[in-house]
This record gives C-alpha cells, structure tokens and sequence, in this order.
C-alpha cells in the first residue's frame, strides 16, 4: 500500500512536470504551520532560479493544475512562492478504509533481510539486575520490530560464559572445600565473594586463571561443574526474561565460539592481517580519513589469551556459517562504542563477514536514579531485576486499588502485572537509546501523561467502547470509515494514515522511541476526539459505524504498537 506523503507527493510532481517544470527537487511534507495548513510544497522556491520566474508566479502555475484534483480540499500559494495544501476529506477516509483491511496496516515489505541482533549479554552463575534491563528491553523491541517490518529474526543472547568468572567460581568452592554442586542460591553468593577476594590476594587470582586456562582446554572435571552451572542459570534467566516477556531464539555464548577463534586466528596470519605488536596479535583497523584514531583491534594478549574483540569476531565467523544474516545488531552499553567500531572494521577487512553485511552498533545509555546516578537499591547496592520489577509491580497494584478498581483480586494482580510491564518498557522505550535517562517510578506509573499506564488506560477505554456497542447489538462488518465530522476526527485520521511510514522510520534507524512518541500522539488524539463525540449516543447509524470502524483502526494500530514494543493491554482497569 502506497503511503499518503508519497501519493500526495506524486500529485504535485505531477502538476509541476505539467506546468513545464523539473520535478526532481519537489517534495512534499507535513506542514510545519498547522494553522495555516496539513502539508506544504516550497519547490517553486528551489527551481526560481533555473526558471528564471519569481517563485509565486511558478506556484500559480502549479495551483492552477492542481484544482478538481480528488487528494486535495484546498491548495493555494502564499508569497513568496509557498504552496499550502490540505488533504481531501473524501480522499482520507478512502485511504483509511484501505489501510483497515491492509496486510500490517498498509506497511509495505521490502526485501526480506536475514537479521541476527545481539542482545541481553548476561554473565552466568549470577543473578540479572538493572545493568541487565536496557538491553533486554531495547533489543526486544529491535527483534520484534525487524520481525513486524518483515525480516526472518533472530535474537541471540550471546552469555558470558567462559570467562575468568568460571574460574574465581571453582576456586572459591575448593577454597571452601565444597564436595557436591552448588545451587543458584550459593552461586548468587559464591561469585561476588571470589570476585573481592581475586581484587586483594593475587596468588588467588592467578589460580582461577589458571583454572579457567584449564577449563577452556578441556579439563574434564572443570567442565562438569561448568555444564552444571550453565543448566542451572540458563533456567534461571528464561525464568526472569520471561517476567520482562523477553526471549531468544539463539541461546549460545562464549563457550561456543571458542573453538572457531584457533582456525580464525589463523586465517588472519596466513593473509597478512594479523601481526605481532609488543608480543600481542593484533589486527590494524585505522582507515583514511578517520577524524580520530581508531587503535589497532587486539585479537590475542602477549600470553596468547583471547579478548572480548577474539570472541565477539569468532562469533561472527559462528553466524556466517550457521546463519548466514544480511545484518546484525548490536545493542549494548554506549560505552562499548570504540570496541565495536574495532571489531566490525576487523571482521570486513580479514573477510569474517562479507563487504555487504551490515553491522549496527546501538549503543544505550544509563539508567540512572532521581539523583541523576545510576539506579541503586536504597541501601545503595545494584538491585536485582526482579527486585525492580517486584517495586513496579506493587506501586501499580496500590494505584490500582486506589482507584477502586472493580475486579476480582487475581484479575486485579493481572491487571497490575501488565500495567507495571508497560510501565517499565514504555518509560524506558520512549527515550532515545543513546540517551541517560531518569527511572522514575512515580511518574512511569501513572495513568496520566506520557507514560505506559496511559497509552494502556486510553486502549481499554477504547475496548469498553466497542464491548458497549456489540452487547448493545451493533455490528461492524461493513462499516465504511466516512469522510470526518469534525476537527478532532480529522486529525486523529491523519495520525492513523502516518503508522506504515512511521514503522519503516523506526526500522530504517533502528529508533523504538519514534514509536513510543507515535502511539503517544495516537492516544491524544483519539481522547480529543471521544471527549468532543457522542461515538454510541451518535443517531445516524451510518456515521456511528463509520466511527466504530475509525476506533477499531485506532486500537489494532496501538495493539500492534505496543506488541512490537514488548507488552500488552488488560481488558479493564
């Protein structure tokens, strides 16, 4: 389904090159001036010169071959050359009509992309906390929104699992003597109090590299306590992903590249890449015309240890040969920006991955507290996620229940649970990646505002709506959207006509956040238009259908929204 700017668009080209003009430099756009006008034209700006005419006089040309025209209602020019258009009532509600019964509401599929996008990156052997939460809930939404924009996706969650944490691990049970496998429990206990001790005693700490040497060669007794931990914390982290309705459909990590890093190390010396430089092998990745030096990328230490840049490249040669992606994606903390830029330079110039595969770094910022801080538990540790999601949760539940919510308890709970989701995603989502943001939960649990609450709230306003009208023995099935009523109709109609273009923006930039900002303006736009229209006391049962079918629109396009975004309406609140 063609999108509106561009079906506008191609009407006025069309009444420039009719005039007698280039059309190459005219667009179309939304209007800056709303007052004045919906969209707006400033080509006969860019061609005056060319043309040798004063821009109004080109503007009255093109006007004129634009009256009768069935997309507009109005056009005109305004000094010294603009012109103003407004859509065409008749046109809108068409158009409209159109995207309702449209395949993904007239969103258009290019080609179909084969996309890995790495996300999560949870160590094992200890609990997930708010360092955990950006990731899950940014990578989330790029997956679903590769997924809704066509493309076959997968999310990898890419564990660290074979670094010195196995190490400090097994030195610290055998430190303390421990004969028998340990619980998560013990392991949430045992990791941090090995992580201190290696920070102080340095014979202690060269002993669990020395078992994580070990491990990662094949020690049979170590790699038994490491299959252990890692079947009792991947449980665990589907257990607590799935309360963040996060999941992956590649549960691999470290472990599982390491034995493509010996072959890849290799290649990288018989072609030349790969040199030593005081003792280390590294790869140069610097490029003319780079505006700041970019160091070489380090593949192996001068103890022939690998680094993050040697796991993450044996990855991608992992991925090559098991999936064979178009792109990957990575979301991780901004400050591992350097680190990607190194590696994917590394992996096209020793040929890891083909020149065309695209590899995007997005890069997110911190979560910080009201203080401005990185978020801590009120004691100031690092809070457990579920601990988070506890806080949220319970605050919903007490707005709920001080609102007097008129439900069972167990549907109150459920209601509360979905609401704290949409809390915690939306107040996350809504702001651009790259940026810190404040995580208030005040203010993200509210029913009021730009918040997740209220995106939800005006859902289930809207599902009430349409209950009403089926229990009352309305139907819907041919319901014809008609040309607007009012101001407010209007303007909620337009909004709608932007979702397709609005999806493919988020896509193309790799920015949840615009969708955030969309459904937002969805949702005022639909409660101006119910707090100034009688929808089921309307007495015309054309116009009062044709309203049922614009607000069954408007809730399958906030549905859809928030599916991509990672959470879910209630039926009531």
């Amino acid at each position: 389904m063609e999108k509106l700017l561009d079906i506008l668009g191609g009407e006025v080209r069309k009444a420039f090159r009719e005039a007698g003009y280039d059309d190459s430099k005219v667009t179309v756009t939304v209007s800056n001036r709303p007052d004045l006008c919906e969209y707006q034209c400033n080509g006969a700006m860019a061609l005056a010169k060319e043309a040798h005419k004063a821009p109004f006089m080109i503007a009255e040309e093109v006007i004129a071959r634009l009256e009768g025209s069935e997309y507009f209602d109005k056009t005109e020019c305004v000094k010294p050359g603009f012109i103003n258009l407004n859509i065409s009532n008749d046109f809108l509600a068409s158009y409209l009509s159109e995207e309702a019964t449209a395949d993904r509401f007239g969103l258009e599929t290019e080609k179909q992309l084969k996309v890995v996008v790495d996300y999560g990156g949870p160590n094992v052997a200890k609990p997930l906390h708010i360092g955990h939460l950006r990731a899950a809930i940014i990578g989330e939404a790029v997956k679903r929104l590769s997924k809704y924009t066509g493309n076959e996706t997968l999310g990898d969650i890419h564990m660290g699992d074979w670094g010195l944490q196995m190490g400090l691990i097994i030195a610290e049970m055998q430190a303390r003597g421990m004969d028998r496998m340990p619980t998560l429990d013990e392991l949430s206990e045992i990791y941090p109090a090995a992580s201190e001790k290696s920070k102080n005693d340095e014979a202690y700490k060269e002993k669990a590299m020395d078992i994580t040497n070990m491990l990662q060669h094949g020690n049979e007794e170590y790699l038994k306590i490491w299959r252990h931990i890692m079947d009792i914390s991947v449980a665990d982290l589907k257990q607590n992903y799935e309360k963040l309705n996060v999941s992956f459909e590649i549960w691999k990590g470290e472990a599982d590249a390491d034995p493509y890093i010996a072959p890849m190390v290799e290649k990288m010396k018989k072609d030349g890449y790969a040199y030593e430089s005081q003792g280390a092998l590294v790869v140069d990745v610097s490029e003319e015309g780079d505006a700041k030096e970019i160091p070489p990328c380090m593949i192996l230490k001068s103890d022939g240890a690998s680094l993050y840049t040697t796991t993450d490249l044996a990855t991608l040669v992992q991925r090559e040969q098991d999936y064979d992606p178009d792109a990957v994606i990575y979301v991780v903390d901004k400050r591992q920006d350097l680190h990607f830029e190194q590696v994917f330079r590394a992996a096209k110039k020793c040929g890891i991955v083909p020149e065309e595969t695209k590899l995007s770094f997005l890069g997110f910022g911190t979560m910080n507290g009201k203080d401005g801080k990185p978020f801590k538990t009120r004691s100031g540790g690092v809070m457990r996620l579920e601990s988070l999601l506890q806080e949220v949760y319970e605050k919903c539940l007490e707005r709920m229940k001080e609102s007097g919510a008129d439900m069972p308890e167990d549907e109150i709970r459920d209601t509360a649970s979905k609401i704290a989701l949409a809390a915690i995603k939306y107040g996350d989502l809504s702001n651009e990646a790259r940026k810190d943001y404040i995580f208030d939960i005040d203010k993200f649990t509210s029913f009021e505002g730009n918040t997740g609450p209220y995106i939800l709230y005006t859902m289930v306003r809207i599902k009430s709506i349409l209950r009403k009208y089926r229990e009352g023995g309305g139907a819907s099935d041919d319901a014809k959207i008609l040309p607007p009523s009012g101001d407010t109709e209007k303007a909620l109609m337009m909004t709608l006509a932007g979702f397709a273009p609005m999806i493919s923006g988020a896509w193309k930039d790799l920015a949840p956040h615009r969708i955030c900002a969309y459904i937002y303006q969805t949702a005022n736009d639909f409660n101006k238009f119910y707090h100034e229209t009688k929808i089921l006391a309307e007495e015309d049962e054309g116009r009062k259908k044709s309203y049922i079918a614009l607000i069954t629109l408007t809730l399958g396009i906030l549905e859809a929204s928030i599916d991509i975004l990672g959470f879910e309406a209630p039926e009531k609140m």
